[in-house]
């Protein structure tokens, strides 16, 4: 115990570890090479995510290869990967998967649906259905599914990526604030600098795109692996502080609320929220080489976390105040420990 803080003495991640984390983020970062132009911001909200244990919401117009970085970051721990395109009549067991009776045998047995796999791409997912949607709660949070009243527990990673199309609301089903609370990040993807998109198309002619990986990927034992080092990262107690102050500004509240933040917000972050902060942050130290988080990691990830979390309100939707506006307010009137 510590003296000054009556504390357990934290761990401290030695060298070695972080040599390995180094070398298999590197191994990572060189097969997203090979298969992904540009979008440094996407790899690293994508790799973070996978050390924190959270699922991904990806928001881009059409052709940004939201399906190839996914179907690559699967490729790079070699994790089972399951496409599964969403669409007004898919049903929840088509997902989630259901019991087949034999006849030859009289009894049933379970077929198990492809969201039983290590990453799992939801395309278009607000083109399924609220029913659809739902079925994706338990398998999101529980880590577990139930076909037949049985329980079948995912795989270990399991991670969730969803996408979903902004320009298009034909034929679409909103996404409710309780299934948005479940992404740890809203990654909303740009197109790219015109250098990359002539890399892209050279890519393209030259068969380099559909060329097999030679890069080595990591295993799903070091994504473990590095998920129990990102455990190990310290937080200051000032940091856990300064991170609820924030969740609580977005709520109108806070040690310095925002003067008529209520009328542009109508509901603040809750309080996964504040823990995909840290645990986020956390994952940002270690690829970072630290083994401490700073309020830097904390401000680095506010748009990706806070932007699906604030719900705005009609004055807000009106005068086109983006959430990303939003999220600054809330960190300017925060104190920075």
């Amino acid at each position: 115990m510590s003296l000054a803080t009556g504390q357990p003495p934290r761990e401290v991640l030695s060298r070695s570890e972080f040599s390995t984390a180094r070398q298999l983020l590197a191994q990572i970062d060189a097969v997203f090479d090979q298969r992904l132009v540009g979008q440094q911001s996407l790899r690293a909200s994508l790799v973070s995510s996978l050390l924190a244990s959270g699922h991904v919401l990806l928001e881009s117009v059409p052709g940004l290869a939201k399906t190839t970085a996914a179907h690559t970051l699967a490729d790079a721990v070699n994790g089972k990967f399951a496409r599964i395109q969403c669409t007004p009549d898919l049903m929840p067991n088509d997902i989630v998967g259901t019991q087949i009776f034999d006849h030859t045998t009289n009894t049933f047995s379970t077929q198990l649906g492809p969201v039983h796999a290590n990453l799992v791409l939801l395309d278009e997912i607000n083109r399924s259905s609220a029913k659809t949607q739902s079925a994706m709660l338990e398998a999101m949070q529980e880590r577990q599914t139930s076909i037949g009243g049985v329980e079948h527990k995912l795989p270990d990673p399991f991670m969730v990526i969803a996408t979903q199309n902004p320009i298009e609301e034909e034929g679409t089903y909103v996404l409710p604030e309780a299934q948005m609370d479940r992404f740890m990040i809203k990654v909303v993807l740009g197109y790219p600098d015109p250098d990359d998109e002539v890399e892209i198309l050279q890519r393209v002619v030259s068969g380099a795109m559909a060329a097999p990986i030679t890069a080595q990927p990591i295993d799903l034992d070091d994504v473990r692996m590095l998920r129990s080092l990102t455990d190990r990262v310290h937080i200051e107690p000032s940091i856990k502080k300064y991170v609820v102050d924030i969740i609580n500004t977005t709520r109108g509240a806070g040690p310095s609320p925002v003067p008529d933040l209520r009328t542009l917000v109508r509901v603040g972050a809750s309080p996964r929220g504040g823990i995909a902060f840290l645990r986020l942050a956390q994952a940002s130290a270690l690829m970072a080489g630290r083994d401490y988080v700073t309020p830097d990691d904390v401000r680095s990830v506010r748009y990706p976390v806070l932007r699906h979390r604030l719900v705005r309100t009609f004055e807000a939707l009106a005068d086109d105040v983006s959430p990303e506006h939003l999220v600054d307010l809330a960190f300017d009137a925060v104190p920075v420990p």
